[in-house]
């Protein structure tokens, strides 16, 4: 059997994606996603920017309904890793980790991204001994403890303001005096009596022993040192496009990318291979949003339901 559409990642795009194309009236449509679906954003400790959600939200909670919803519609959810997808003639072959693969006549890919590490001293031997990228799922293991946040964006100045609620003090250290984030969330980090700023510094070192950290070395822009004893270092400095799925076997990808590794789509979020669409922080552009997320599925699906249409009716 030829699903009419493939959708690999189960994230807000994915989910949406399969909302749309299923109610839409495509048939066999089938969500590939290897965990339960939601993504990146069901770590988010506080969601305050989605329209019509008012009042406190976590991630999770805003995501729990979507694949209920998007199911009552026929989408189906197969649970595994997707491994690469590529493309012979007018189908597509998704290719899944364990040997099977599923031929379809369109393919929308929403793979997101994935925290980028930041590369100090001892950061990858002591990641999940007290190193983490997740304020949402560690920070209950500090409460009433200091930790350290690295980071100057808005993931970064937000879990910090998260960690500042249970912790009873957030060191938050960042390379520069300013930071890329929204002024009011700057606004609210510097009223935040518990939040000490440690500004045109970055980490040299993490150290530690066989029960996890125990503090960070910073250096400022003299080269001086401080070390910060804490239990707890947690690391936002962006995120790498998962685009593994589509590398090929030469080495080369499936569809065109930008040196950053995203992938190049239109505004209709078609790639250039026809019938796929790339959604969500994995294509160019991307607001790294929910709601845009969401967007690009919707768009991504209405397209996919023209194209199957188009070439089974040709």
């Amino acid at each position: 059997m030829i699903l009419d559409c493939a959708i690999i990642g189960g994230g807000p795009a994915g989910l949406t994606a399969g909302l749309y194309a299923t109610r839409g009236g495509l048939n066999n449509v089938v969500m590939f996603e290897k965990g339960m679906p939601g993504g990146q954003i069901t770590n988010s400790s506080e969601i305050e920017n989605y329209p019509g959600v008012t009042g406190e939200i976590t991630g999770m909670e805003l995501m729990n309904p979507w694949p209920e919803q998007c199911q009552k519609f026929g989408l189906k959810h197969e649970m595994v890793n997707v491994t690469r997808l590529t493309k012979t003639g007018d189908i597509f072959t998704v290719h899944k980790e364990d040997g099977t693969t599923t031929d379809a006549y369109s393919v929308i890919i929403g793979t997101g991204s994935s925290p980028r590490r930041v590369g100090f001293s001892g950061e990858d031997e002591l990641f999940g001994k007290g190193v983490s990228t997740c304020a949402t799922c560690d920070g209950f293991f500090y409460k009433g403890k200091e930790v350290a946040v690295i980071g100057g964006g808005d993931t970064a100045l937000e879990e910090a303001l998260y960690l500042a609620k249970i912790c009873s003090k957030v060191y938050l250290v960042h390379r520069r005096d300013t930071f890329r984030s929204a002024p009011n969330t700057i606004q609210r980090v510097k009223k935040t009596e518990n939040i000490e700023l440690v500004l045109n510094s970055s980490p040299d070192e993490v150290y530690g022993d066989a029960m996890g950290v125990v503090g960070l070395k910073v250096k400022n822009k003299d080269g001086e040192i401080r070390d910060i004893v804490v239990p707890g270092v947690f690391t936002f400095v962006g995120n790498d496009v998962n685009n593994e799925t589509l590398l090929q076997e030469d080495g080369t990808f499936l569809c065109y990318m930008n040196e950053q590794g995203q992938v190049i789509v239109d505004i209709s979020m078609k790639t250039s291979v026809a019938g796929l669409f790339a959604t969500g922080d994995m294509r160019i552009a991307a607001p790294k949003q929910v709601v845009s997320a969401a967007g690009d599925g919707a768009v991504a699906a209405l397209q996919a339901i023209s194209f199957v249409d188009e070439l089974l009716n040709d």
